[in-house]
């Protein structure tokens, strides 16, 4: 089914009589395997409102990501949150849609900065398991009152309700990029440089570390984004704050830059690899630790430790080898199987778990909005 606007969106759920799994582009199958009718988000295309001077953007839900940042970039603007692009890392084609980032929360790098997605989303449509369509927030920031269902809805995968259309506060694109990089750290030592960095007054919005880098060797990467006498002032700074961790190299390269952050926010390091891919929300000073339990898994640290992707052998649990972690383990590439088997999501305390049923059960009590997706 691939409804062509919001009334047929809403007819496709009303009549539906089973389960159905909701699909926007098609490039980030996150989540326990799902059966039941195909419902595209797709026909619902299209930039309905732009006010660059509100700096704000109105779409529908199955709008192209790449539409939505060709429209801001032409008045050099841009979403905050530098959503990724799970192309690479899951072999599949299609093209991300504004509705997927929404449903799944997707934030990149600047996160430790700027915010996550659902931090500037400010109004939704959908369709709930009822076939009923809602709005929630509005086009505006101050329109925002009430119950907050737009922060509910991102990162909801689908399970609460069919995203029809969604509103951002966008914000400036930014005049300069500088990026310091230290070689050959220990995971420890460059995560304590990371926090060192971020704990700074100098506004850093990447914070990473490559064990093993574009050229074989670790490397640590932190950048520094705005006017340029900022950067160059804050990244002076920023070297003279580190250069206890060794040399600190600074390059100003658009091109590079935006190649290395590219890298990262798309976990190029383990594209067409083979293993599993697990996504694990920590403490970031925990990070190496936590990583080191995994046995001599590749890992990719962002969020200054605070978020590392690793890459494991097919079927691992992860979660068993680091049982009593205070964190979330969510698996991003594997079998169907081993999602099955394993539970893509962390399981939920029990009085959480409540609650998120309670929910689903108020938002989709027919329960056939991507069943199991989240179980």
């Amino acid at each position: 089914m691939r409804p062509n606007d919001e009334a047929q969106m809403a007819e496709a759920v009303a009549t539906a009589t089973g389960a159905v799994r909701i699909t926007g582009g098609g490039t980030r199958p996150v989540g326990n395997p799902v059966t039941g009718a195909v419902l595209e988000t797709g026909g619902l295309s299209g930039i309905s409102l732009y006010e660059p001077g509100s700096l704000t953007i109105v779409a529908g839900a199955g709008t192209p990501l790449a539409e939505i940042e060709a429209a801001l970039a032409a008045d050099n603007q841009r979403l905050p949150f530098e959503p990724m692009d799970h192309r690479g890392l899951l072999g599949t084609g299609g093209h991300p849609t504004i509705g997927g980032v929404v449903a799944a929360n997707v934030s990149g790098p600047r996160r430790v900065q700027a915010g996550a997605c659902r931090d500037y989303l400010i109004g939704v449509r959908y369709v709930d398991g009822r076939g009923t369509i809602v709005k929630n927030g509005g086009r505006v920031m101050k329109n925002v009152t009430g119950y907050d269902l737009v922060k509910l809805m991102a990162g909801s995968y689908g399970t609460l309700g069919v995203l029809t259309e969604v509103a951002f506060k966008v914000l400036p694109n930014v005049d300069c990029t500088g990026v310091l990089r230290i070689n050959g750290l220990s995971d420890a030592e460059a995560v304590r440089a990371l926090s060192m960095a971020i704990g700074s007054p100098f506004e850093v919005t990447g914070a990473a570390h490559l064990p093993v880098g574009p050229d074989g060797h670790p490397v640590t990467m932190i950048r520094i984004e705005g006017f340029e006498a900022s950067v160059a002032y804050r990244s002076e700074k920023l070297r003279a704050l580190l250069q206890g961790f060794g040399d600190v190299e600074c390059g100003t390269d658009p091109v590079t830059g935006a190649k290395d952050w590219a890298q990262v926010r798309d976990v190029a390091a383990f594209h067409g690899t083979d293993g599993d891919v697990w996504r694990l929300s920590v403490k970031p000073g925990d990070g190496p630790q936590i990583a080191a339990r995994l046995d001599g898994a590749k890992v990719v640290y962002d969020w200054a430790g605070g978020l590392i992707w690793a890459e494991v052998p097919q079927g691992t649990d992860v979660r068993a080898r680091l049982a009593g972690f205070n964190g979330h383990a969510t698996i991003i590439r594997a079998s169907a199987e081993t999602k099955t088997r394993l539970g893509t999501f962390q399981p939920e305390p029990a009085a959480l778990a409540a609650i998120t049923a309670g929910l689903r059960a108020q938002f989709d009590p027919r329960g056939i909005l991507n069943p199991g997706l989240m179980a």
